[in-house]
């Protein structure tokens, strides 16, 4: 029996809703708020935005354009490139495997603490009830030494949306949950901030937050501020969007999709600064501080600064933390699917199994993965290594190898600028290879340098060698290794494919015509190609 032909989004919207929510996630809420802040208040806004163009927005691009013009998951397009390059995709899946893991259990807090807001379950001190009541967090970290069950069953339930979701696919599943999280996402922020300005003491709040410091903009520091922002904010440099560009219509207009993304991903940002900030000066304003005093970011806010405020709230505390807490969870179950989709993708890509059976044997595997480890009274260790580790030697590093490696070494930053210019209502200039094969890189590489001499002059965290060694470095190198093995591994299927790409390309040396490359879901793992199908005259 055939194979059905590689999916498609149904239509454009549906393609931007399912990149949106990818981009807006946790961070935007809990992060770039006390970035923003910390790093020159509304002056950081320019430097943001520069980074903005002149790195998001042209790796959204090159991202794009590999999907599209290759039809396929991460390993398997970068294979078709060159297929050394097989081993960047595969450390990219592996890396979206590890985020998956961590990120889903935040999800599942967000779906208890939703539930917490209406009685305001975490008493008089949240900070007690979140670490030693709700996640029974061990004295020191370790590997798992137990159970704690109300974190387990929320974690089990976000997990089975996630995988109902992908088990539905591409135009059924993603697409239409997306269509209804990220209008319901904003609409439920919205009145979290019309609610959170017209508390007392928002103006200070928001005074905080947007008076610009115009001498940071000399500090190096803020600048490389603003580009990690960027780079971790918009789902770049784990395949997330080469998976997404690859279910587009033959006919699609990548530059302006990712302007769209881009600008959408930072009003929602500026929107939860916002809020964020409203909120945390009428909890200033209510202890007597001033807000530098309350201003945090990441778990703390979420989980211990939130409540806090939702308690000393006079009216209206439990609306405001459903609000809070939904928006979470909504916003990290876009961006959970799309991380887990990059998994389902390349396997399906390396193996031929079908979407449902992938979902069942690999989505269901990386959920067993996350209900293991992280329910578990050093769940919290392990998230922290783990996300620091894979965020700052997965991520970063991975985005840096694949500019590097597609556009110094393989110098392909060109055929990518054709392909996505003849297809887009925005043309690509050489400002794009500039920003890609210079500013990007440089950046980056700066980054890593910098974050890496940190963490060799002092423990992550103060945690104990013996932890970091497996929980962290084990993880961030393991992710590399397990790039480089499976890309050793033979692909009969990419084979097939490399060898009708080599015929196609073979029929137009000369490169004025494009070259109708062959699509991944006609080949069957024994490398056979499987006929044409009626359903391929959409495209």
């Amino acid at each position: 029996m055939g194979q059905q032909p590689r999916e498609q989004w149904g239509t454009r919207a549906g393609f931007l809703m399912a990149a949106i929510g990818s981009a807006i996630g946790l961070g935007n809420i809990w992060r770039f708020p006390y970035i923003a802040y910390d790093n020159g208040g509304g002056a950081f806004l320019i430097p943001y935005l520069i980074a903005l163009l002149t790195a998001g927005i042209p790796l959204l691009i090159l991202e794009y354009s590999i999907g599209h013009r290759y039809r396929s998951s991460a390993p398997l397009a970068y294979r078709r490139i060159s297929r050394p390059a097989e081993a960047i995709g595969w450390w990219q899946v592996a890396i979206c495997f590890v985020i998956a893991i961590y990120y889903a259990v935040i999800v599942a807090w967000g779906v208890r603490y939703t539930w917490f807001s209406v009685g305001q379950q975490w008493g008089n001190d949240p900070d007690a009830f979140f670490f030693n009541d709700f996640l029974q967090v061990s004295a020191e970290p370790g590997m798992v030494s137990g159970f704690v069950s109300g974190v387990a069953w929320p974690l089990i339930a976000v997990w089975a949306v996630v995988l109902v979701v992908l088990a539905l696919g591409v135009r059924k599943g993603i697409e239409k949950a997306t269509k209804i999280f990220i209008p319901l996402l904003v609409v439920l922020f919205v009145l979290l901030v019309i609610q959170a300005l017209t508390l007392d003491g928002a103006a200070a709040g928001l005074d905080a937050l947007f008076t610009p410091d115009w001498s940071a903009m000399l500090d190096g520091g803020v600048w490389i501020a603003a580009y990690g922002q960027i780079f971790f904010s918009l789902s770049i440099g784990f395949a997330i969007m080469v998976t997404y560009a690859s279910y587009l219509r033959r006919k699609a207009n990548l530059t302006g999709s990712a302007l769209v993304a881009g600008f959408a991903n930072s009003s929602f940002e500026l929107l939860a600064g916002i809020g964020v900030f409203a909120a945390l000066g009428f909890m200033a304003t209510a202890a007597g501080t001033s807000v530098d005093e309350v201003a945090t970011s990441g778990i703390g806010l979420a989980f211990v600064a939130f409540p806090q405020i939702i308690s000393t709230l006079p009216l209206g505390g439990a609306l405001f933390g459903v609000l809070f807490f939904a928006s979470l969870v909504i916003a990290g179950i876009t961006s959970l699917i799309s991380i887990v989709q990059v998994i389902i993708s390349a396997v399906q890509d390396r193996t031929g199994m079908g979407r449902v059976q992938t979902v069942l044997l690999v989505g269901g595997a990386t959920a067993l993965a996350s209900i293991l480890l992280f329910p578990t009274p050093e769940g919290l260790y392990i998230l922290d290594a783990f996300d620091h580790f894979i965020n700052q030697y997965g991520i970063a590093l991975a985005g840096l190898v694949m500019v590097l490696v597609f556009g110094w070494v393989l110098r392909k930053l060109p055929l990518f600028e054709k392909h996505a210019s003849s297809i887009s209502s925005v043309r690509l200039d050489w400002w794009w290879k500039i920003a890609l094969g210079g500013l990007t890189p440089v950046l980056l590489g700066f980054m890593m340098w910098d974050s890496l001499r940190a963490e060799l002059t002092s423990n992550y965290e103060g945690y104990p060698e013996s932890f970091l060694l497996v929980a962290g470095w084990g993880i961030a190198i393991g992710a590399i290794v397990f790039g480089i093995v499976v890309a050793c591994i033979p692909w009969k299927r990419a084979d097939a494919i490399a060898r009708h790409d080599a015929e196609r390309a073979a029929a137009v040396p000369d490169g004025t015509a494009p070259v109708e490359l062959e699509d991944p879901s006609r080949i069957t793992a024994s490398g056979a190609t499987v006929p044409n199908s009626d359903q391929e005259g959409n495209r």
